[in-house]
C-alpha cells in the first residue's frame, strides 16, 4: 500500500489473507484526508476486497467524505456484478 497525497494505492494481492492488514494499514491514510483508492496495481482478488472497500467506505462518510475508486481490476467488477453490489463501486468508479 502506497499514499500519496490523498490518493492510496493498494499494491500486490488483494484477498482474504491480506484483508486484516489491509483494513488495518489503511486506517491512517483515510484519517489522513485519502479521498482516492487506486487498485490499478492489485495482482489477485478475491470477494473480501469487496468488503475491505465497503468498510473503507463507511469510514470516509462517517468522517464527511466519499472514496473514489480508480483503475478497477475487471475480476473485482465481476465479482461485484455477480454479488449484487456493482452499483455500490459504479457511481465511485474509474473504469
Amino acid at each position: 500500500m502506497r499514499v500519496e497525497g490523498t490518493r492510496l494505492s493498494v499494491i500486490g494481492p488483494a484477498t482474504l489473507a491480506t484483508a486484516s492488514r489491509l483494513l488495518e494499514e489503511a486506517r491512517g491514510a483515510l484519517a489522513g484526508g485519502v479521498t482516492e483508492v487506486d487498485l490499478g496495481e492489485v495482482t489477485d482478488v478475491d470477494s473480501s476486497l469487496l468488503a475491505v472497500l465497503f468498510a473503507w467506505m463507511r469510514e470516509a462518510k462517517q468522517r464527511g467524505r466519499t472514496l473514489a475508486l480508480r483503475r478497477v481490476p475487471p475480476d473485482l467488477a465481476s465479482l461485484a456484478r455477480l454479488y449484487g453490489v456493482a452499483e455500490l463501486l459504479a457511481p465511485e468508479a474509474d473504469r
